[in-house]
């Protein structure tokens, strides 16, 4: 995608837009070139698998809550942090669908009682820990109640 810049420290620099990985994706847009690899990894190769597996059913869809937002790192205090959304550098997932038609979504099912649906959010945590640096789950904060944060940052940063 072409570069753009829109704010101090915000931008879109070296970007792709995924359109077909083997996994739709929901509300997706533009995204770093390492993000969008390690994205597609781990939506082939981890969540789309653990779905079958782990849920019996094939994924229908991931359902994203975006990529690129200009703004600040929220729940966070001291000195005013951009959120790697700000470069297209995160990317954060609400929830799944699957060809069943069940729909598993982190603000209902993360702390879930059935044992699969336990399984299936570890084994996909684990992956996404092994293919991002930050990794944000509803066990990080309260702001991250609804979504996986999955960030390419290096940081090795998992919770």
């Amino acid at each position: 995608m072409p570069d753009k810049q829109f704010a101090p420290g915000c931008g879109l620099v070296g970007t792709v837009k995924l359109l077909d990985i083997g996994v739709p994706t929901t509300n997706l847009g533009a995204v770093r070139c390492g993000e969008a690899r390690a994205y597609a990894f781990w939506a082939r190769n981890a969540v789309a698998p653990a779905a079958y597996q782990i849920l019996g059913s094939e994924l229908a869809k991931i359902e994203s809550m975006g990529s690129y937002s200009c703004r600040n790192t929220v729940g966070t205090s001291g000195p005013v942090r951009l959120s790697g959304h700000a470069t297209a550098n995160a990317i954060d997932i609400g929830g799944f669908v699957l060809k069943d038609g069940r729909r598993i979504t982190v603000l209902n099912d993360w702390a879930s009682a059935d044992p699969a649906l336990r399984q299936f959010w570890d084994v996909i945590r684990r992956s996404a820990c092994r293919r991002f640096g930050t990794v944000l789950t509803p066990d990080y904060n309260a702001a991250h109640r609804n979504h996986l944060h999955l960030e390419d940052d290096k940081a090795g940063f998992c919770r």
